[in-house]
């Protein structure tokens, strides 16, 4: 086989697998997207774990979607808690949406003693 032709399929057959390696990627990217646009709105003004301030001294609140819910979480270190058990908290912000009650502050049990708010 011609030296030039075997380096042209060798590079054309990385380049095809970077592209389809990629591809999940993209894909994933476009449907987070698609997803935060055509979720339920966080409605709390605190935090659905700690019932922390979303404006505190935290800086600005962790934002994702889970099962087509917006979240905002008053840090990154509250993913952790929600992460153990997302279901109990879709259900404590679907009750608190409901009620229009604001969630109140938790002991500081759930692991927020290692950073200050």
């Amino acid at each position: 086989m011609n030296m030039k032709l075997l380096k042209t399929l060798t590079g054309a057959a990385v380049l095809s697998g970077i592209l389809a390696a990629s591809t999940p990627v993209m894909a994933a990217d476009q449907a987070k997207s698609v997803d935060a646009k055509s979720a339920k709105p966080y409605t709390l003004k605190t935090c659905i774990v700690s019932g922390e301030k979303l404006d505190g001294g935290m800086g600005k609140p962790y934002v994702f979607v889970e099962q087509g819910q917006e979240i905002k979480l008053c840090c990154k270190s509250c993913l952790k808690d929600f992460k153990k058990d997302p279901a109990k908290y879709l259900k404590k912000l679907a009750e608190a949406q409901k009620d229009g009650k604001e969630v109140a502050p938790s002991a500081p049990a759930h692991g927020h003693s290692e950073h200050q708010h």
